[in-house]
């Protein structure tokens, strides 16, 4: 892609504030070259501050009115998260003409939010104009950052989305009256193979050593200019907005950066829209160690002298509009000028559709993340996370997709390359109350794991899985206490199988159900049934108790069939011969064949009703991968009456 010339954009059509400075900006200039030169000559070895550079009209403004305050009518950019995302999506990247050295020039952001592209003193001003507009204590920074950082180079970082939380490791207590053991006899034998053992890691170790050498060699050399490279970015400090420490903002990337981050290596001045600060503290360890205590004269040398410093102001209302946060009164001994910036300005569809290109790709190690504007795609797809097994990216493993605005309610959709699973998730509200959706194929039968909104759900199900072969469901919070059902099938009947017939018109033959239930309270335990199982071919039903505290066997029941004797569908035929019972622990009425032919009858009737909710559950399943395979093959978006672009786009 070639260069954008800068040289050839249209300033005529700009407004006055561009092309000349009023007599308070010449004075704040006048100030500001005094300030200069007292500073290049107290600190000779120093480089030249970045303090009045020129800008689109080749006219000197003073840093500080560049910034130009404003809350945009956005939710998502009343945050510093979505401020920052908003700009590194909206802006193409630009290096500087010299990397060890600030640009000549500082652009309005109108101008560069006209363009879509600047460097990264454009990208932070930008920035940090929303922030202080939203509330923040935000600051720009002028100061020095690795080569990786600078050019916008992420290839050997982890994708922020595959970051995982750091572990807090346990404490252990010791105990310090711990029974000391004597020392058990030892082998020589084990001794000696102990020794070999030890000789052959030792080996494995020296391969796993050279195997990290030649990973230092693939990794980049040092970088020359190393600590020279300038890069500019933004400084939260804490207080305002319930900020609880302070952070920097890469403006490239959006991300929060700590102060103690190795890629920061140095600042040379910070500036907002009220004031300008010179950093007189030591940087050779980075960032680090440094105090961001700007009322620290010792720290901080301050440009305009003030009587209450902005980092110690109370916290200003972020619904304050811009004209109204510049026309407040600031305590200076010198009034600064209102920002010489037009107001910033977005539209709808501008912030609906940040990508100028279309799409930003963005490459990690082992990994590349692509993002596109709402309803660039027919299928919604908004985000793509695609991640490889190696550095090059070739051999893919995993790919993540995030969608917006379907109607179906899937946000996103993992898929795994090395075994072809897909994992569909989905929003509240889906007709069929899914929440996830794991398959290989939409095809029946041929494994599937659904997952359910089981509050809204009347059984209580959260999770089913099924095959070929069984079906397993989960339950949460149902009264009976229910919590798992498995069921296994046998092979349907070859003769019945014809081309063209579903799965529901040929049912499979149910081989066994079992049923677990949880622990309930207010039933004995020898009364609590924990689980059952209903062998539905061999006729045998068998029922297991719960345990007693001090219980070590549990309390069972089995109903076999009688040998020899048909099995009829309304006689149940009870004998000692086909009751098999162990409730050591039963009241009497457990011992009276009565009790036993009355539990009988209600498991018999329990076993056909369960039929039917296994049958049902078959129907549910093929029902949902009916309209899950609809849905997949007509995608459909739902446009917000609130998307004023989109709702031009169905009008056009």
């Amino acid at each position: 892609v070639s260069p954008f010339d800068w040289s050839s954009i249209d300033t005529s059509h700009l407004p006055s504030s561009y092309k000349t400075n009023s007599q308070q900006e010449e004075q704040l200039l006048q100030l500001a070259d005094h300030f200069f030169q007292q500073y290049m000559h107290l600190c000779p070895d120093r480089k030249p501050l970045f303090i009045y550079p020129v800008n689109e009209c080749g006219v000197q403004k003073f840093v500080s009115t560049t910034v130009r305050p404003t809350l945009l009518p956005f939710p998502d950019l009343y945050y510093w998260s979505g401020c920052a995302s908003f700009v590194c999506d909206y802006l193409i990247m630009e290096p500087l003409k010299c990397p060890i050295t600030p640009p000549s020039s500082l652009y309005s952001p109108t101008t560069i939010l006209k363009y879509q592209r600047g460097n990264c003193f454009d990208f932070t001003v930008l920035l940090c104009s929303l922030l202080i507009g939203a509330g923040y204590d935000a600051y720009c920074v002028h100061g020095y950052a690795t080569l990786e950082m600078c050019s916008l180079d992420q290839t050997q970082e982890v994708c922020p989305l595959l970051r995982k939380p750091p572990e807090v490791p346990e404490e252990e207590d010791p105990n310090k009256y711990r029974i000391r053991y004597p020392l058990e006899p030892q082998s020589k034998y084990e001794l000696q193979q102990k020794a070999k053992e030890e000789e052959e890691t030792e080996s494995a170790q020296g391969e796993e050593i050279e195997e990290e050498v030649v990973t230092e060699e693939t990794k980049p050399k040092r970088d020359p200019l190393h600590g020279l490279r300038v890069h500019a970015w933004v400084l939260v400090l804490p207080g305002k907005r319930k900020v609880p420490e302070t952070f920097f903002i890469n403006p490239f990337t959006g991300y929060q950066h700590s102060p103690t981050d190795e890629c920061f290596l140095g600042i040379e001045s910070i500036w907002n829209h009220r004031n300008y600060w010179v950093n007189m503290q030591d940087c050779r360890t980075g960032c680090k160690d440094l105090s961001f205590d700007l009322s620290d004269p010792i720290c901080w040398e301050i440009m305009l002298s003030e009587s209450n410093e902005p980092s110690q102001s109370s916290t200003e209302s972020p619904t304050k509009g811009t004209d109204d946060m510049e026309n407040e009164e600031i305590d200076m001994s010198f009034d600064m000028p209102l920002s010489w910036v037009a107001q910033i300005r977005i539209s709808s569809r501008e912030y609906e559709n940040p990508f100028s290109r279309g799409k930003k790709v963005s490459l990690y190690d082992k990994a590349k993340l692509e993002k596109w504007a709402a309803y660039a795609n027919e299928d919604g797809l908004v985000e793509r996370l695609t991640v490889y097994a190696d550095s090059d990216r070739t051999e893919e493993l995993e790919v993540k997709e995030w969608f917006k605005h379907r109607e179906d309610l899937l946000y996103m959709r993992e898929v795994d390359k090395q075994t072809q699973l897909i994992t569909d998730h989905f929003r509240p509200g889906h007709p069929l109350l899914l929440k996830a959706h794991s398959y290989t194929s939409l095809e029946p039968e041929t494994g599937h794991t659904v997952e359910f909104y089981h509050t809204a759900r009347v059984d209580g199900l959260w999770k089913r899985f099924e095959n070929a072969t069984e079906m397993t469901e989960y339950f949460m919070g149902r009264e009976d206490f229910l919590h798992m059902r498995h069921i296994e099938f046998g092979e349907r009947e070859k003769q019945m199988e014809k081309p063209g017939v579903r799965a529901n018109a040929n049912p499979r033959p149910i081989v066994q159900i079992k049923e677990y239930f949880n622990r309930n309270p207010e039933k004995p335990a020898d009364e609590d049934i924990e689980q059952r199982i209903f062998m539905v071919l061999d006729d045998v039903i068998q029922l297991t108790y719960h345990l007693e505290l001090h219980d070590t066997i549990a309390s069972t029941v089995v109903f076999c069939r009688v040998i020899g004797r048909e099995k009829r569908e309304d006689e149940i035929f009870l004998s000692r011969e086909n009751t098999v019972k162990y409730q050591p622990w039963s009241s009497e009425k457990h011992k009276n064949m009565l009790h036993l032919y009355d539990l009988l009858w209600e498991l018999r009737a329990e076993q056909k009703d369960l039929k039917q909710l296994v049958r049902d559950s078959e129907a549910e399943m093929l029902n949902i991968l009916t309209v899950r395979e609809d849905e997949e093959a007509n995608i459909k978006l739902s446009v917000s009456t609130y998307s004023t672009a989109n709702r031009e786009q169905q009008h056009e």
